[in-house]
Protein backbone atom coordinates (compact mmCIF):
# COMPACT_ATOMS: atom_id res chain seq x y z
CA UNK A 1 0.00 0.00 0.00
CA UNK A 2 1.47 3.39 -0.95
CA UNK A 3 1.43 6.48 1.26
CA UNK A 4 -1.63 8.00 -0.39
CA UNK A 5 -3.63 4.80 0.00
CA UNK A 6 -2.53 4.54 3.64
CA UNK A 7 -3.55 8.14 4.28
CA UNK A 8 -7.02 7.45 2.84
CA UNK A 9 -7.42 4.38 5.05
CA UNK A 10 -6.24 6.28 8.12
CA UNK A 11 -8.64 9.14 7.37
CA UNK A 12 -11.54 6.71 7.09
CA UNK A 13 -10.62 5.09 10.39
CA UNK A 14 -10.14 8.42 12.16
CA UNK A 15 -6.45 7.73 12.80
CA UNK A 16 -4.03 10.62 12.94
CA UNK A 17 -0.31 10.30 12.28
CA UNK A 18 1.74 12.78 14.28
CA UNK A 19 5.43 13.62 14.23
CA UNK A 20 7.31 11.23 16.50
CA UNK A 21 9.45 14.03 17.90
CA UNK A 22 6.52 16.35 18.70
CA UNK A 23 6.50 17.72 22.25
CA UNK A 24 3.14 18.91 23.56
CA UNK A 25 3.43 22.06 25.68
CA UNK A 26 -0.23 23.11 25.77
CA UNK A 27 -3.35 21.09 26.62
CA UNK A 28 -7.01 22.05 26.34
CA UNK A 29 -9.68 19.86 27.95
CA UNK A 30 -13.36 20.31 27.07
CA UNK A 31 -16.03 19.61 29.68
CA UNK A 32 -19.40 20.24 27.98
CA UNK A 33 -21.76 20.18 30.94
CA UNK A 34 -23.81 23.28 31.78
CA UNK A 35 -26.57 23.66 34.37
CA UNK A 36 -28.41 25.82 31.84
CA UNK A 37 -27.95 26.14 28.07
CA UNK A 38 -27.30 29.80 27.22
CA UNK A 39 -29.19 30.89 24.07
CA UNK A 40 -26.19 32.67 22.50
CA UNK A 41 -23.52 29.97 22.98
CA UNK A 42 -22.37 27.96 19.94
CA UNK A 43 -19.83 25.76 21.75
CA UNK A 44 -20.68 22.09 22.18
CA UNK A 45 -22.50 21.80 25.51
CA UNK A 46 -25.17 19.70 27.17
CA UNK A 47 -27.02 19.41 30.45
CA UNK A 48 -25.25 17.40 33.17
CA UNK A 49 -25.88 13.67 33.35
CA UNK A 50 -24.91 12.40 36.79
CA UNK A 51 -25.17 8.79 35.62
CA UNK A 52 -22.58 9.39 32.91
CA UNK A 53 -20.22 11.96 34.44
CA UNK A 54 -17.89 9.46 36.14
CA UNK A 55 -17.64 7.47 32.91
CA UNK A 56 -16.94 10.70 31.06
CA UNK A 57 -14.06 11.45 33.43
CA UNK A 58 -12.74 7.91 32.82
CA UNK A 59 -12.71 8.67 29.09
CA UNK A 60 -10.88 11.98 29.49
CA UNK A 61 -8.10 10.33 31.44
CA UNK A 62 -7.96 7.41 29.02
CA UNK A 63 -7.58 9.78 26.08
CA UNK A 64 -4.72 11.52 27.87
CA UNK A 65 -3.07 8.13 28.39
CA UNK A 66 -3.50 7.32 24.68
CA UNK A 67 -1.76 10.52 23.68
CA UNK A 68 0.95 10.10 26.31
CA UNK A 69 1.86 6.82 24.63
CA UNK A 70 2.45 8.66 21.33
CA UNK A 71 3.81 12.04 22.36
CA UNK A 72 6.21 13.59 24.77
CA UNK A 73 3.75 15.61 26.83
CA UNK A 74 5.49 18.23 28.92
CA UNK A 75 2.80 20.87 29.39
CA UNK A 76 3.54 24.48 30.22
CA UNK A 77 -0.15 25.38 30.20
CA UNK A 78 -3.38 23.48 30.80
CA UNK A 79 -6.83 24.93 30.16
CA UNK A 80 -10.09 23.28 31.28
CA UNK A 81 -12.89 24.89 29.28
CA UNK A 82 -16.47 24.16 28.36
CA UNK A 83 -19.26 24.12 28.95
CA UNK A 84 -18.68 24.54 32.62
CA UNK A 85 -15.83 22.51 34.14
CA UNK A 86 -17.00 23.41 37.63
CA UNK A 87 -20.32 21.69 36.86
CA UNK A 88 -18.44 18.52 37.79
CA UNK A 89 -18.45 17.61 41.46
CA UNK A 90 -15.54 18.48 43.71
CA UNK A 91 -14.61 14.79 43.92
CA UNK A 92 -14.61 14.42 40.13
CA UNK A 93 -12.46 17.51 39.63
CA UNK A 94 -10.05 16.35 42.34
CA UNK A 95 -9.75 13.00 40.59
CA UNK A 96 -9.08 14.57 37.18
CA UNK A 97 -6.43 16.85 38.62
CA UNK A 98 -4.79 14.08 40.66
CA UNK A 99 -4.67 11.65 37.74
CA UNK A 100 -3.29 14.31 35.40
CA UNK A 101 -0.31 14.45 37.75
CA UNK A 102 0.07 10.67 37.54
CA UNK A 103 -0.18 10.38 33.74
CA UNK A 104 2.08 13.23 32.62
CA UNK A 105 4.88 15.24 34.22
CA UNK A 106 3.53 18.61 35.31
CA UNK A 107 6.65 20.16 36.80
CA UNK A 108 6.87 22.68 33.94
CA UNK A 109 3.27 23.91 34.18
CA UNK A 110 3.31 27.67 34.58
CA UNK A 111 -0.43 28.25 34.17
CA UNK A 112 -3.40 25.97 34.82
CA UNK A 113 -6.74 27.61 34.05
CA UNK A 114 -10.23 26.36 34.82
CA UNK A 115 -13.36 28.13 33.62
CA UNK A 116 -16.09 28.58 36.23
CA UNK A 117 -19.60 29.94 36.26
CA UNK A 118 -21.13 31.76 39.17
CA UNK A 119 -23.46 29.29 40.80
CA UNK A 120 -21.07 26.35 40.45
CA UNK A 121 -18.41 27.72 42.80
CA UNK A 122 -18.18 26.85 46.48
CA UNK A 123 -15.42 27.48 49.06
CA UNK A 124 -14.71 23.72 49.19
CA UNK A 125 -14.46 23.36 45.43
CA UNK A 126 -12.28 26.46 45.09
CA UNK A 127 -9.94 25.26 47.85
CA UNK A 128 -9.67 21.81 46.23
CA UNK A 129 -8.78 23.29 42.83
CA UNK A 130 -6.13 25.54 44.32
CA UNK A 131 -4.63 22.70 46.39
CA UNK A 132 -4.41 20.54 43.25
CA UNK A 133 -2.30 23.11 41.42
CA UNK A 134 -4.79 25.26 39.49
CA UNK A 135 -3.31 28.74 39.19
CA UNK A 136 -5.98 30.65 37.28
CA UNK A 137 -9.78 30.83 37.31
CA UNK A 138 -11.80 32.36 34.48
CA UNK A 139 -15.18 33.39 35.87
CA UNK A 140 -18.07 33.80 33.41
CA UNK A 141 -19.87 36.90 34.71
CA UNK A 142 -20.86 38.52 31.35
CA UNK A 143 -22.71 41.42 33.02
CA UNK A 144 -23.42 42.93 36.42
CA UNK A 145 -26.94 43.83 35.25
CA UNK A 146 -29.62 41.31 36.30
CA UNK A 147 -31.91 42.34 33.42
CA UNK A 148 -29.20 41.56 30.88
CA UNK A 149 -28.22 38.34 32.65
CA UNK A 150 -31.82 37.18 32.28
CA UNK A 151 -31.77 37.96 28.55
CA UNK A 152 -28.54 35.96 28.27
CA UNK A 153 -30.18 33.01 30.00
CA UNK A 154 -27.59 32.95 32.76
CA UNK A 155 -28.45 31.04 35.91
CA UNK A 156 -26.75 33.51 38.25
CA UNK A 157 -27.55 36.99 39.47
CA UNK A 158 -25.06 39.83 39.77
CA UNK A 159 -24.97 39.30 43.54
CA UNK A 160 -24.22 35.60 43.09
CA UNK A 161 -21.43 36.42 40.63
CA UNK A 162 -19.84 38.84 43.07
CA UNK A 163 -20.04 36.28 45.88
CA UNK A 164 -18.37 33.70 43.61
CA UNK A 165 -15.59 36.15 42.77
CA UNK A 166 -14.85 36.73 46.44
CA UNK A 167 -14.83 32.95 47.11
CA UNK A 168 -12.27 32.49 44.34
CA UNK A 169 -10.15 35.41 45.53
CA UNK A 170 -10.19 34.11 49.10
CA UNK A 171 -8.96 30.70 47.90
CA UNK A 172 -5.68 32.33 46.89
CA UNK A 173 -5.53 31.80 43.12
CA UNK A 174 -2.63 33.80 41.66
CA UNK A 175 -4.73 35.05 38.75
CA UNK A 176 -8.45 35.58 38.15
CA UNK A 177 -10.13 36.50 34.88
CA UNK A 178 -13.64 37.90 34.52
CA UNK A 179 -15.49 37.38 31.24
CA UNK A 180 -17.75 40.22 30.09
CA UNK A 181 -19.95 40.71 27.02
CA UNK A 182 -21.12 43.79 25.13
CA UNK A 183 -23.47 44.41 22.22
CA UNK A 184 -26.26 42.60 24.06
CA UNK A 185 -29.94 43.06 23.15
CA UNK A 186 -31.19 46.12 24.99
CA UNK A 187 -27.78 47.01 26.43
CA UNK A 188 -26.90 50.71 26.58
CA UNK A 189 -23.50 52.35 26.82
CA UNK A 190 -24.47 53.44 30.34
CA UNK A 191 -25.16 49.78 31.23
CA UNK A 192 -21.73 48.85 29.86
CA UNK A 193 -19.98 51.62 31.76
CA UNK A 194 -21.56 50.45 35.02
CA UNK A 195 -20.41 46.87 34.35
CA UNK A 196 -16.89 48.09 33.62
CA UNK A 197 -16.87 50.29 36.73
CA UNK A 198 -17.98 47.35 38.88
CA UNK A 199 -15.37 45.05 37.36
CA UNK A 200 -12.56 47.57 37.81
CA UNK A 201 -13.57 48.06 41.44
CA UNK A 202 -13.18 44.31 42.06
CA UNK A 203 -9.71 44.49 40.50
CA UNK A 204 -9.47 41.09 38.77
CA UNK A 205 -6.06 40.32 37.28
CA UNK A 206 -7.46 39.83 33.79
CA UNK A 207 -10.60 40.92 31.93
CA UNK A 208 -11.97 39.46 28.70
CA UNK A 209 -14.52 41.69 26.95
CA UNK A 210 -16.26 39.98 24.04
CA UNK A 211 -18.71 41.38 21.54
CA UNK A 212 -21.83 39.26 21.18
CA UNK A 213 -21.91 37.41 17.88
CA UNK A 214 -24.99 35.74 16.48
CA UNK A 215 -23.77 32.21 15.83
CA UNK A 216 -25.61 29.67 13.73
CA UNK A 217 -27.53 26.94 15.57
CA UNK A 218 -28.26 29.20 18.54
CA UNK A 219 -31.53 30.68 19.77
CA UNK A 220 -30.10 34.19 19.42
CA UNK A 221 -29.30 33.55 15.75
CA UNK A 222 -32.88 32.45 15.10
CA UNK A 223 -34.23 35.51 16.91
CA UNK A 224 -31.97 37.74 14.84
CA UNK A 225 -33.23 36.05 11.67
CA UNK A 226 -36.81 36.99 12.60
CA UNK A 227 -35.79 40.59 13.24
CA UNK A 228 -36.37 40.46 16.99
CA UNK A 229 -32.66 41.05 17.66
CA UNK A 230 -30.39 43.19 15.52
CA UNK A 231 -26.66 43.75 15.49
CA UNK A 232 -25.39 47.34 15.35
CA UNK A 233 -21.79 47.81 14.22
CA UNK A 234 -21.63 51.47 15.23
CA UNK A 235 -22.92 50.68 18.71
CA UNK A 236 -20.49 47.78 19.02
CA UNK A 237 -17.65 50.13 18.10
CA UNK A 238 -18.72 52.51 20.87
CA UNK A 239 -18.85 49.65 23.39
CA UNK A 240 -15.38 48.52 22.30
CA UNK A 241 -13.90 52.01 22.53
CA UNK A 242 -15.49 52.55 25.94
CA UNK A 243 -13.89 49.37 27.27
CA UNK A 244 -10.52 50.25 25.76
CA UNK A 245 -10.54 53.73 27.28
CA UNK A 246 -11.78 52.77 30.74
CA UNK A 247 -9.69 49.63 31.20
CA UNK A 248 -6.44 51.16 29.99
CA UNK A 249 -7.05 54.15 32.28
CA UNK A 250 -7.44 51.65 35.15
CA UNK A 251 -4.03 50.11 34.42
CA UNK A 252 -5.01 47.14 32.27
CA UNK A 253 -2.89 46.33 29.22
CA UNK A 254 -4.90 45.76 26.05
CA UNK A 255 -2.77 42.89 24.79
CA UNK A 256 -5.30 41.26 22.43
CA UNK A 257 -8.46 42.51 20.77
CA UNK A 258 -10.75 41.08 23.47
CA UNK A 259 -8.32 40.74 26.37
CA UNK A 260 -6.92 43.05 29.03
CA UNK A 261 -4.53 42.21 31.84
CA UNK A 262 -2.69 43.78 34.72
CA UNK A 263 1.07 43.59 34.06
CA UNK A 264 2.28 39.99 34.35
CA UNK A 265 -1.19 38.44 34.12
CA UNK A 266 -1.52 37.95 30.37
CA UNK A 267 -2.80 34.44 29.59
CA UNK A 268 0.18 32.23 28.72
CA UNK A 269 -2.09 29.59 27.20
CA UNK A 270 -3.93 31.98 24.90
CA UNK A 271 -0.71 33.69 23.85
CA UNK A 272 0.70 30.33 22.82
CA UNK A 273 -2.38 29.72 20.69
CA UNK A 274 -2.15 33.15 19.06
CA UNK A 275 1.52 32.51 18.25
CA UNK A 276 0.66 29.28 16.44
CA UNK A 277 2.02 26.80 19.02
CA UNK A 278 1.03 23.13 18.86
CA UNK A 279 -1.69 22.14 21.31
CA UNK A 280 -3.56 18.99 22.27
CA UNK A 281 -7.33 18.99 22.79
CA UNK A 282 -9.03 16.39 24.97
CA UNK A 283 -12.75 15.73 25.27
CA UNK A 284 -15.75 15.91 22.93
CA UNK A 285 -15.52 18.50 20.12
CA UNK A 286 -11.96 19.50 21.15
CA UNK A 287 -9.51 20.50 18.43
CA UNK A 288 -5.81 19.61 18.33
CA UNK A 289 -3.07 20.97 16.09
CA UNK A 290 0.36 19.35 15.92
CA UNK A 291 2.76 20.38 13.15
CA UNK A 292 0.63 20.27 9.97
CA UNK A 293 -2.09 18.00 11.38
CA UNK A 294 -5.38 19.30 12.77
CA UNK A 295 -8.17 17.11 14.08
CA UNK A 296 -11.39 17.40 16.04
CA UNK A 297 -13.01 14.90 18.37
CA UNK A 298 -16.61 13.84 17.92
CA UNK A 299 -19.02 16.44 19.37
CA UNK A 300 -21.06 14.03 21.48
CA UNK A 301 -19.91 13.12 24.96
CA UNK A 302 -21.55 9.69 24.96
CA UNK A 303 -20.07 8.73 21.57
CA UNK A 304 -16.75 10.18 22.68
CA UNK A 305 -16.68 8.08 25.87
CA UNK A 306 -17.81 4.94 24.04
CA UNK A 307 -15.02 5.24 21.50
CA UNK A 308 -12.22 6.07 23.90
CA UNK A 309 -13.13 3.42 26.48
CA UNK A 310 -13.30 0.86 23.67
CA UNK A 311 -9.75 1.77 22.69
CA UNK A 312 -10.88 3.53 19.50
CA UNK A 313 -10.01 6.96 18.19
CA UNK A 314 -12.48 9.71 19.13
CA UNK A 315 -11.47 11.77 16.08
CA UNK A 316 -14.38 12.81 13.86
CA UNK A 317 -12.61 15.09 11.39
CA UNK A 318 -9.05 15.73 10.38
CA UNK A 319 -7.32 18.23 8.15
CA UNK A 320 -3.91 18.30 6.55
CA UNK A 321 -2.60 21.85 6.76
CA UNK A 322 0.03 23.47 4.59
CA UNK A 323 2.81 25.76 5.72
CA UNK A 324 1.05 28.63 3.92
CA UNK A 325 -2.24 27.92 5.73
CA UNK A 326 -0.55 27.94 9.13
CA UNK A 327 1.27 31.16 8.28
CA UNK A 328 -1.98 32.87 7.31
CA UNK A 329 -3.49 31.80 10.63
CA UNK A 330 -0.48 33.15 12.50
CA UNK A 331 -0.79 36.50 10.74
CA UNK A 332 -4.52 36.75 11.54
CA UNK A 333 -4.09 35.80 15.19
CA UNK A 334 -0.89 37.74 15.85
CA UNK A 335 -2.34 40.87 14.31
CA UNK A 336 -5.01 40.83 17.04
CA UNK A 337 -2.29 41.19 19.70
CA UNK A 338 -0.35 44.23 20.87
CA UNK A 339 2.82 42.59 19.54
CA UNK A 340 1.55 42.67 15.97
CA UNK A 341 3.45 40.83 13.25
CA UNK A 342 7.05 40.97 11.96
CA UNK A 343 7.37 43.23 8.93
CA UNK A 344 8.64 40.40 6.75
CA UNK A 345 5.36 38.51 7.21
CA UNK A 346 3.57 41.27 5.28
CA UNK A 347 6.24 41.80 2.63
CA UNK A 348 3.95 40.33 -0.04
CA UNK A 349 0.98 42.60 0.78
CA UNK A 350 2.44 45.94 -0.27
CA UNK A 351 -0.60 47.64 -1.79
CA UNK A 352 -3.07 46.43 0.84
CA UNK A 353 -0.61 47.25 3.62
CA UNK A 354 -0.12 50.81 2.36
CA UNK A 355 -3.88 51.26 2.02
CA UNK A 356 -4.51 50.22 5.63
CA UNK A 357 -1.72 52.53 6.80
CA UNK A 358 -3.25 55.43 4.84
CA UNK A 359 -6.64 54.65 6.39
CA UNK A 360 -5.11 54.86 9.87
CA UNK A 361 -5.81 51.21 10.66
CA UNK A 362 -2.24 49.89 10.62
CA UNK A 363 1.12 51.34 11.63
CA UNK A 364 4.74 50.26 11.65
CA UNK A 365 6.64 50.18 14.91
CA UNK A 366 10.27 49.33 14.45
CA UNK A 367 10.32 46.04 12.52
CA UNK A 368 6.69 45.11 13.23
CA UNK A 369 3.23 46.10 12.07
CA UNK A 370 0.50 46.65 14.65
CA UNK A 371 -3.11 47.74 14.52
CA UNK A 372 -4.01 51.26 15.57
CA UNK A 373 -6.88 51.80 18.04
CA UNK A 374 -9.17 52.26 15.01
CA UNK A 375 -7.71 49.19 13.39
CA UNK A 376 -8.50 47.08 16.44
CA UNK A 377 -12.19 47.67 15.71
CA UNK A 378 -11.69 45.96 12.34
CA UNK A 379 -9.00 43.43 13.23
CA UNK A 380 -10.48 40.50 11.32
CA UNK A 381 -11.22 42.57 8.22
CA UNK A 382 -7.72 44.03 8.15
CA UNK A 383 -6.18 40.59 8.52
CA UNK A 384 -8.32 39.24 5.67
CA UNK A 385 -7.36 42.18 3.46
CA UNK A 386 -3.65 41.71 4.12
CA UNK A 387 -3.80 38.04 3.20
Amino acid sequence: MDLLQQANVDSARGNVHRPADAVIRHIYLHIPFCARICPYCAFYKTLPDRDQSDRFCDALLRELEMHAAQFRIEPETIFFGGGTPTALSTAQLERLLRDFHEIVALSAVAEWTIEANAGSVSPRKAAALRAAGVTRISLGVQSWNDRLLKILGREHTAAKAEASYHIIRAAGFPSINIDLMFGLPGQTVADWQLTLDKTIALRPDHISAYCLTYEEDTEFFRRQATGEYQSDESADAEFFTTALTMLEAAGYIHYETSNYALPGHESIHNRAYWRGADYLGLGPSAFSTVALERWQNVADYRAYANRVLAGESPVADREQLTTAMKQRERVALSLRTNEGVPAEWLAHSGEARREFIDLGLLEQRSARYVLTPRGKLLADSVAAGLM
